[in-house]
């Protein structure tokens, strides 16, 4: 049996404290000077990234060896809820790198393809996931992505659509069907170098919110990999997809527990400030009760977070109880975003304030790494098995 979290739910071990303090410190002082302007301007600044790679921050999991942190799953996700209090468009890119690239490199890379990447992902390379086409969306598997043996190579051809850090990445993870045969079981993945002959990434969506996250097209003509570049087994690429996307959702998860705690920060400020009727507003018992909601269903969605979190670290089975954080903690984000806003009055609809930014933010939680009602068919699912 797995030895059980040495920290339960929300205990932090003061390592865990520090480390939190500094990824929060780091956020407000290189990160939230630039949020409006890069959400205006829908683009990552690249002196983001670069400080993200100098902090540790884009290879929290990896081991010291090959330039990682050498840090836990745990630390990755307070990252991640550190920095979406200031900018849940910048934790976006460190979640991808973190708990879907680097995750698939640590689990299913071969020796020479760990040393050949992670000191790349650790030090200075944006890393992509490639899984949803134009027809495959909550249907994953029902992919038109093709790649063929020619022997001394694979060839890929296909579409892939809403790629997350498609634009600054130079490693993206690409998964086609070797055999559509097979079904799901041809889905094999690939490693792709930006700059590969037959690759490039496509248009840039305009998003709702999370603007600064490049979000792409990525197109493959032609493309031809050196068969060393497949990783895991042929034809397991499901498996891969699968089992990181259940770890990844608890980094969204965390990503909407710290968007959630940010909006609610600045309106519980914001009421202490503003005076109506010569009383502040945090006098008055209907924000006072609004208010305390708001605290409750935070702290509620951290609870399932970190839990989900330690499963994970300890080894136990967390598959339902990250499905759970994601789809409750998406609510709540929606929720308190909204209620937050509604704080401010007129002021919170406007770029002034962050409220406006931080509802628009929220809508993503439901809809990608899974939406919510993907989230609860595996739950379900899961409830059905016991």
């Amino acid at each position: 049996m797995s030895a059980q979290p040495s920290h339960p739910l929300t205990r932090l071990s003061d390592d865990e404290k520090m480390f939190q303090a500094e990824v929060e410190k780091f956020a407000n002082q290189v990160v939230k000077p630039k949020v409006l302007h890069m959400d205006e301007t829908e683009t990552m600044d690249p002196e983001i990234v670069k400080q993200l790679f100098a902090f540790g921050l884009m290879g929290i999991e990896l081991p010291e060896e090959f330039g990682g942190s050498g840090g836990s799953f745990m630390m990755a996700v307070l990252a991640i809820e550190a920095i979406s209090k200031v900018d849940p468009s910048v934790s976006v890119l460190c979640d991808v790198q973190n708990t879907l690239v680097n995750n698939i490199f640590l689990r299913w890379a071969n020796p020479e393809q760990k040393k050949k990447y992670l000191p790349q992902l650790a030090a200075s390379k944006v890393g992509s996931y490639c899984l949803t086409e134009p027809n495959s969306g909550s249907d994953a598997f029902a992919l038109k992505c093709r790649a063929f043996d020619e022997g001394t190579h694979y060839r890929l051809e296909g579409k892939k659509i809403f790629i997350t850090n498609a634009k600054e990445a130079d490693i993206f993870i690409v998964f086609a069907n070797v055999n559509p045969e097979l079904g799901y079981k041809g889905i094999t993945g690939f490693i792709v170098e930006r700059g590969t002959p037959g690759f490039a990434v496509g248009k840039k969506e305009v998003k709702l919110g999370i603007r600064a996250s490049s979000t792409c097209e990525v197109l493959m003509d032609n493309c031809k990999i050196p068969k060393e570049n497949l990783i895991g087994e042929y034809g397991k690429g499901y498996k891969i997809a699968i089992e990181t996307l259940n770890e990844g959702r608890i980094g969204i998860a965390a990503q909407m527990l710290g968007l959630a705690q940010g909006a609610f920060d600045g309106a519980l400020k914001y009421a202490a400030e503003r005076e109506q009727f010569g009383k502040s507003l945090n006098s008055y018992q209907g924000i006072q009760f609004q208010m305390a909601e708001m605290a409750t269903e935070i702290e509620a969605a951290r609870l399932m977070v970190y839990n989900a979190a330690r499963l994970k670290d300890a080894g136990e089975d967390f598959v339902k109880e990250a499905a759970m954080a994601k789809f409750f903690v998406s609510e709540v984000a929606e929720r308190v975003a909204s209620k937050s806003l509604e704080v401010y009055g007129g002021y919170g609809f406007i770029k002034e304030f962050p409220a406006e930014k931080f509802y628009r933010d929220a809508k993503i939680g439901k809809l990608y790494e899974g939406t919510s009602n993907m989230q609860l068919q595996t739950i379900f699912k899961l409830l059905q098995t016991k």
